[in-house]
C-alpha cells in the first residue's frame, strides 16, 4: 500500500476524476506493466544464459534464433502493439462534436491565467476556471507572452499555450469538486508560482452561476 501513496492526491496522473484522464491513466498502466514484464523477461534471460552450458554449434544456432525472434520479431510486435493503442488512446481524447459542450478560454501570462465563459460574456476570472460537473469543456488556450502548458492532471493532458495560436484542450469532470493545475512548462523564475484551480459546479451551481452574469 505504501508504494501506491503517489498515485493519489491533487496532481496524480493515475488518480483520474474525468474520462480524458482515465484514457491517459489506463495508457499509464498498460506501458508501467508491460515494460515491467519485459524487464522481468530480460532479466530471466541474462540469468539463463549464465546457468545453461551449450556447445559451439548450439550456440551459434540459437544465436540466430534469438536475434530474429527476440531481438526481431518480438521488438517489432511490442512496438506496434504499443503504436496501435498509443493511438487509439490518442484519438479518444481529441475534442469531437458534442451537444453540451461548454467552451470557454484560458489566456496564460507571467505569471498568471485568466478564464473568460461563452456562457456569459465579459466575465473573467483569474487563476480559477469555472466549469460543469459531467459535462465535457473545450478550452481555447493561448498565451499573451511566452509558451505556457495548461495542466489539470486529474481531469486531462496537458496542452501547450503558444502566443498568437490557439489549441483547444477538451476536459470534463465527473464530480463536483476543486482541482488544482499548473503550468507544465518552464519559462522563468515565477513558474513554480503558475498554478490554478478548477472548480467544478454541480448543475445548480453552474446555472447559478451563469445566471449571475444575465442582465
Amino acid at each position: 500500500m505504501g508504494l501506491l501513496i503517489g498515485c493519489s492526491g491533487d496532481l496524480s496522473v493515475v488518480d483520474p476524476a474525468g474520462p480524458a484522464a482515465r484514457v491517459i491513466a489506463t495508457l499509464w498502466w498498460v506501458m508501467f506493466i508491460g515494460a515491467g514484464l519485459i524487464l522481468a523477461l530480460v532479466v530471466a534471460l541474462v540469468i539463463g544464459a549464465f546457468r545453461v552450458r551449450r556447445t559451439e554449434g548450439d550456440a551459434a544456432r540459437d544465436e540466430k534464433v534469438w536475434i530474429i525472434g527476440l531481438g526481431l520479431c518480438f521488438s517489432i510486435a511490442v512496438l506496434t502493439a504499443l503504436l496501435a493503442y498509443g493511438l487509439v488512446a490518442g484519438e479518444r481524447l481529441m475534442p469531437r462534436v458534442a451537444a453540451d459542450v461548454v467552451r470557454v478560454q484560458a489566456e496564460a501570462r507571467q505569471w498568471a491565467w485568466r478564464f473568460s465563459y461563452d456562457d456569459r460574456p465579459g466575465y473573467i476570472t483569474e487563476n480559477l476556471l469555472h466549469i460543469p460537473a459531467g459535462r465535457p469543456i473545450d478550452v481555447a488556450i493561448t498565451s499573451r507572452d511566452v509558451v505556457h502548458s495548461f495542466w489539470v492532471p486529474r481531469l486531462a493532458g496537458k496542452l501547450d499555450a503558444i502566443p498568437g495560436h490557439v489549441n483547444v484542450l477538451r476536459i470534463e469532470a465527473d464530480a463536483p469538486g476543486t482541482y488544482r493545475g499548473l503550468t507544465a512548462e518552464y519559462n522563468g523564475e515565477g513558474y513554480r508560482r503558475h498554478v490554478f484551480s478548477v472548480k467544478a459546479h454541480d448543475p445548480a451551481g453552474w446555472a447559478a452561476f451563469v445566471a449571475e452574469g444575465t442582465p
